[in-house]
């Protein structure tokens, strides 16, 4: 058993968990957009105030790793490399999408033969995505997808698909099938990933503070402007 924090800032919310033993002692979210460089040092001011006064060793710091925003991902994995050094504490990572799927799983009531389809948007139609069933096992591995008509056909005529997140929205009007069952309001939090985090702990699952990085799926490219003079 341990004490966790939890950070989560791979999409345009930002968020803080501190928990023990898996249970959340404090959550803290921000969903006003995309200011994750100025909320995020005080909600983790604020979970280690917190872990110190109930005398509590922080033992792990947990961090979404992507797929998602660069910036959010490279704010959330340095705040939490950071955090490790200073508490000498373990580092773990969660998948963004596994667990958007867990909060899926544990908080809808989902048919047992389903799958679920997280979704990130990646501009345009593209999306980060993968696919999970009820046991929260990946059934196909994460990529990021140009969404067409015909997306995932196959998938959709074997199983209910339930898609959800920020990049699904705008999958509604291109992907329509009795089978697929769009979800409004998932976000990746940092409350979702205390189950996931807890149980890498017990098992030890642990990255590198020095080299890890976070998973960009897709190299950064930065765009220039089209008036540049020079």
């Amino acid at each position: 058993m341990a004490t966790i924090i939890n950070i989560e800032t791979s999409t345009s919310v930002c968020s803080a968990t501190l928990a023990k033993d898996g249970e959340i002692l404090l959550n803290k979210e921000n969903h006003e957009g995309q200011n994750h460089s100025v909320v995020l040092g005080p909600f983790v001011k604020e979970l280690s105030e917190a872990a110190a006064s109930r005398g509590l060793k922080v033992d792990a710091v947990a961090v979404s790793c992507g797929p998602g925003s660069y910036t959010g991902l490279r704010i959330g994995v340095s705040t939490a490399k950071g955090l490790c050094y200073g508490y000498g504490a373990q580092l773990i990572s969660v998948n963004t999408l596994r667990l958007m799927s867990n909060h899926v799983i544990s908080s809808q009531k989902v048919e047992d033969n389903a799958w679920l389809c997280p979704m990130i948007d990646a501009r345009r139609m593209e999306v980060y995505t993968a696919f999970y069933n009820t046991k929260l096992e990946e059934t196909v591995a994460t990529k990021a997808d140009i969404i067409k008509a015909d997306s995932y056909t196959d998938i959709y005529k074997a199983h209910k698909v339930y898609c959800f997140g920020n990049g699904a929205n705008k999958c509604k009007e291109t992907l329509k099938n009795s089978n697929l069952v769009y979800l409004d309001g998932v976000d990746p939090l940092a409350k979702d990933m205390v189950e996931l985090s807890e149980a890498a702990f017990a098992q030890h699952k642990f990255e590198d503070v020095a080299y890890f990085e976070p998973f960009y799926l897709k190299e950064f490219v930065a765009l220039h402007p089209q008036n540049k003079l020079f």
